[in-house]
């Protein structure tokens, strides 16, 4: 079976590659993230394919393991009633993990960090993989690496040899963990070699070619993120493009009220009147042509002093998602120059 793990970079199309990787003679599975990515899915496969084909099943990733691991397989024995997004409560850590309080709500229903947890633990992985094996010759799992906790385990033991997986994402990019719970996979995130070692030893080859360009971020862009923050990308582009460091009051108010240029911040962009969103949230936006790129006191400092890639991981992750937004224009602004437009 073909067991692979293609790392990405920003802009390499790796939605693209899933919806042309889908055989409509085969039945596939296709997992990812939120409700947006999965309609962004099912639209690019209607238009790539003239339709979802009869095998094909698109599902977000916590409505997979509810309705389709949890629920045939124990969901009534246990009366299981939905999914709570909550994070658990502290008290519930203290409750063993034999004991369906560690994993349910007093309404009936199941954390969604926990589920993966409840279906290792009461022992129902091997009737999961049946299931999967039965229904799915292929399966597609997106964003790999924001699946931490548990969840790793289980999209890692997913296929089991009974189909074959790819599992796409940009370790880079890692910006939030599907399960936070425990010491399970603590520190999966680390280190990059450490990473895809741990698939390695799994039994998952290794992808680092198919899709390490960019369509998205022009050459400039690349060398930028490649020197500065010490991750490797590079462009399918070869057109130039501008890339600026705004150094005085009047350049960053006409570039705050740009309405063509989006203000990324570190945190709490709502607090700012114009086109905004923060760094990490930006994620999975592709259509930005002018980005700037506000930095707070400390990513300025980083900045100047030419020490991006010594930011904490989690903060350069961010910065990278950032930095890739943008198609064209690149600007970096200190906070402190639009500080007083917050609100």
């Amino acid at each position: 079976m073909d067991q692979r793990v293609i790392l990405a970079v920003a802009g390499s199309g790796k939605t693209t590659y899933i919806v042309e990787s889908i055989d409509p003679s085969k039945s596939s599975l296709v997992l990812t993230y939120t409700e947006n990515n999965q309609r962004n899915l099912r639209n690019r496969i209607v238009r790539q394919l003239g339709g979802i084909p009869e095998g094909t099943r698109v599902y977000t990733y916590f409505s997979f393991l509810y309705s389709f691991c949890l629920r045939p397989l124990c969901g009534d024995m246990h009366g299981i009633k939905g999914i709570n997004f909550d994070n658990p409560p502290d008290f519930t850590r203290r409750i063993k993990r034999n004991n369906l309080r560690h994993y349910v709500d007093s309404h009936g229903r199941i954390y969604s960090s926990r589920i993966a947890s409840f279906l290792f633990n009461f022992g129902l992985i091997a009737e999961v993989n049946d299931r999967v094996g039965k229904y799915f010759q292929c399966v597609y799992i997106d964003e790999v690496q924001d699946f931490a906790g548990y969840d790793f385990n289980f999209i890692t033991q997913l296929s089991a040899g009974n189909t074959d997986s790819v599992l796409v994402g940009d370790f880079f990019q890692h910006t939030y963990d599907t399960s936070r719970d425990g010491t399970m996979n603590k520190g999966l995130h680390d280190d990059h070699e450490t990473y895809k070692k741990k698939f390695e030893t799994l039994g998952f080859k290794i992808d680092e070619v198919t899709l390490s360009r960019s369509y998205r971020c022009t050459p400039v862009t690349c060398e930028f993120v490649s020197n500065n923050l010490e991750i490797g990308i590079e462009s399918h582009l070869d057109n130039t493009s501008l890339l600026k460091f705004v150094n005085d009051d009047s350049w960053a108010e006409a570039i705050f009220y740009q309405e063509r240029t989006v203000k990324l911040f570190y945190q709490s962009h709502l607090k700012y009147p114009c086109f905004s969103d923060n760094w990490g949230a930006s994620k999975g936006v592709d259509d930005y042509d002018s980005v700037c790129v506000v930095l707070n006191k400390k990513s300025e400092d980083f900045y100047i002093k030419g020490k991006l890639n010594q930011l904490p991981s989690t903060t350069k992750n961010k910065l990278y998602v950032a930095c890739t937004r943008a198609r064209s224009e690149l600007y970096f602004m200190p906070e402190r120059l639009v500080k007083k437009y917050r609100q």
